[in-house]
């Protein structure tokens, strides 16, 4: 069923109902909370997070071409003999990077920085990662920071639903301060995502801050809605799930088949996965307004909309945990076995990061509340005792001040005689003062707040010190831009490569995640001069037994050329591969056999490991080497075969995944 023009009168209707809702939708000037309370509703935070989570698992991706069925309460189910393994909770993508990142507010403050935030990813986190967040890691060990590493244009899963399921305690931790909790929560979603994908983050974080102070769920939805761009696509999807609502005020199935028509099966090609965070933010929205402020009901509706029902039902419990309070929280949920006494027997198990420990959920909690009392008076709030009470009073105009640090990110790609507009800045630290403090520019080139222009003229490779400052505070990067001559890949006669068409038949019957027109069919894409985008990307995919394979690619000219460089774009890589083992840079010699290139360098290296949570999607490699003249080069290299959970594509030859291949005099 396609949303109709009865429908559109009504999300007008709506959108007149609940801009006036919204704009009375906030909390009072600098409020005042008693810690004990407060403590109760971050407990209820904590465990309301992990209810959901455990909850939901079962449910996971499971209702996707019709919503669960309405046999409620649907229980713990296959959960409960993991709970009963484990004696407690235990941890999974839903509440275990929010204890990562409790575990770096109490290292480094309650305002860690990207830098800080990247450290800890890529220590503790080496597998049981996906999608946006697989992305953002193996963009970190290539050495991007945040906020590349969640950019559109080098982590193609931007959209996904990673960032509103990891972020939630930079709201809970920021009571009452709506406005710095949704820019926090904007700042810490673009370690993974980008665009409208970051987008249901701000919206949880704005209610998650605001429910400290109002429990009415309008209202807070109301809140929600304000912190979201103004002409954002999950600002427009939340009205219309309000008139989905009051469309269909009894009838939640009939609103959810709407909803999954329009952002699941119209979605666009490159954006339609059971994953996406518009549609999964979508589903919580309605399972948060049928479930009428009834814990029980709105946790069912949240695994029943189905998608990646976990995740909703661990944010919206968690939501409803601070609105209601750990005291009121259903018992028999936090304690579902026999015989415990304090909500999942007070143990919170790590079973999914290295070398995070074990730890009391009771002591998560409290250390929780510690940081939360250091933000609050850091950002302008007061610590004092009333008649016997700890009172802690919130200045509700809090602003978020973004950590002074580089955001560093690929480089700008100049070839000799281009005209060049670049900067190093991002919205991150866009605000600070920008200079150039030491280093030569390229001829032709000019540096102004923190701005790349002009023309190159010369090649070669050029150091720079770039500083960034902010009230006295100074910080300094050193930088190094590569000139290149003009990239003479278009003007080939040749493409050699082992695998010139891509099996579709093979793709299809494998586990991939991206939007099929990504895919280009013919080698032939690999000098068009496209690295994003629809048609960018080929897989040298051919056969289905899974054997070793040697892939390369490469180009001959009916001219001799010189050349002394090569410029690898890799594309995106599956959870079965995609990627190189070994390069190697090879040229064809007046006898016609192929010969290895002298001097050989990688910049940078390969990852020293070919483990799948450390390959970067859509990054550049270039390989130089002694100046050879040459009809024909070509890189070359073993390709990984990867053992993947999906029978289909278990038995799926080694292939690699390229965009574009330079060649350079």
């Amino acid at each position: 069923m396609r949303i109709n023009q009865s429908l559109i009168l009504l999300i007008f209707v709506c959108l007149i109902s609940f801009a006036t809702q919204a704009q009375k939708a906030h909390i009072q000037k600098n409020p005042s909370i008693d810690v004990a309370v407060l403590r109760d509703k971050i407990a209820g935070a904590w465990i309301g997070q992990m209810i959901g989570n455990m909850y939901g698992l079962p449910h996971e991706n499971k209702y996707v071409n019709a919503p669960g069925l309405e046999k409620w309460p649907y229980g713990y189910s296959k959960s409960l003999d993991k709970l009963k393994k484990y004696e407690g909770a235990f941890s999974d993508d839903d509440t275990d990077v929010e204890y990562m990142y409790l575990l770096q507010m109490q290292k480094f403050g309650p305002e860690p920085t990207y830098s800080q935030l990247r450290d800890a990813w890529m220590y503790h986190i080496r597998d049981r990662v996906w999608l946006a967040n697989r992305g953002a890691l193996g963009l970190m060990h290539f050495g991007y920071s945040p906020p590349y590493t969640g950019d559109k244009n080098l982590n193609p899963h931007w959209f996904q639903i990673d960032p509103q399921l990891i972020n939630e305690i930079w709201a809970f931790t920021a009571p009452g301060m709506v406005q710095y909790a949704a820019d926090k929560s904007d700042w810490a979603a673009r370690i993974t995502s980008d665009d409208w994908g970051v987008e249901p983050t701000l919206f949880y974080g704005a209610m998650y801050s605001a429910a400290f102070f109002e429990n009415d769920m309008t209202k807070l939805i109301g809140i929600g809605l304000n912190a979201l761009p103004e002409n954002g696509r999950f600002r427009a999807t939340v009205n219309e799930m309000i008139a989905l609502h009051k469309k269909h005020p009894q009838k939640w199935q009939d609103a959810w088949q709407e909803m999954a028509q329009k952002y699941y099966i119209d979605e666009p090609d490159l954006t339609k996965t059971i994953w996406n965070a518009n549609l999964n933010g979508a589903c919580a929205v309605l399972a948060i307004l049928y479930g009428e402020n009834n814990f029980q009901r709105t946790l069912d509706l949240s695994c029943a909309m189905g998608f990646d029902a976990d995740n909703q039902a661990a944010t919206i419990a968690g939501l409803m945990g601070i609105i209601l309070g750990f005291n009121q929280l259903p018992a028999n949920l936090y304690l579902p076995i026999e015989g415990w006494e304090k909500p999942f027997n007070d143990n919170y198990i790590n079973v999914t990061r290295y070398d995070l420990p074990n730890a009391k959920i009771s002591a998560i909690i409290d250390n929780t509340v510690e940081e939360t009392i250091e933000l609050v008076v850091k950002n302008g709030g007061k610590l004092s005792t009333k008649n016997g009470k700890q009172m802690l009073q919130i200045n509700s105009d809090a602003k978020f001040q973004v950590p002074l640090e580089f955001n560093i990110g690929p480089l700008p790609q100049i070839e000799t005689g281009d005209k060049v507009d670049f900067r190093f800045y991002t919205e991150a630290n866009k605000a600070y003062d920008w200079s150039l403090i030491a280093g030569q520019l390229p001829p032709g080139l000019s540096f102004d707040k923190g701005k790349l222009t002009g023309t190159a003229v010369q090649s070669g490779y050029y150091n720079i010190t770039l500083q960034l400052a902010n009230e006295g505070n100074k910080i300094s990067h050193d930088f190094t831009l590569l000139v290149r001559e003009k990239n003479i890949a278009p003007t080939a006669d040749t493409i050699f490569a082992n695998v010139r068409n891509l099996n579709q038949k093979v793709l299809d019957s494998c586990w991939y995640t991206f939007g099929k027109s990504m895919y280009a069919t013919q080698v032939d894409v690999i000098n068009d001069g496209k690295t994003r985008g629809s048609g960018s990307v080929f897989y040298s995919l051919a056969a289905k037994a899974k054997i070793p394979k040697v892939d390369y690619y490469g180009y001959g000219w009916k001219e001799p050329q010189k050349i002394s460089m090569v410029a690898f774009h890799t594309g995106c890589m599956e959870e079965f591969g995609g990627w190189f083992t070994s390069l190697n840079v090879q040229y064809m010699n007046e006898e016609g056999k192929w010969i290895s290139v002298e001097k050989l360098t990688i910049e940078p290296a390969l990852p020293k490991t070919d483990i799948v949570y450390y390959q970067p999607h859509f990054v550049e490699y270039v390989m130089s080497f002694n100046t050879i003249e040459t009809k024909a080069i070509r890189i070359i290299g073993d390709a990984k075969i990867e053992n993947h959970w999906n029978k289909y594509t278990k038995n799926v030859s080694g292939f690699t995944s390229i965009t574009e291949l330079k060649v350079y005099p």
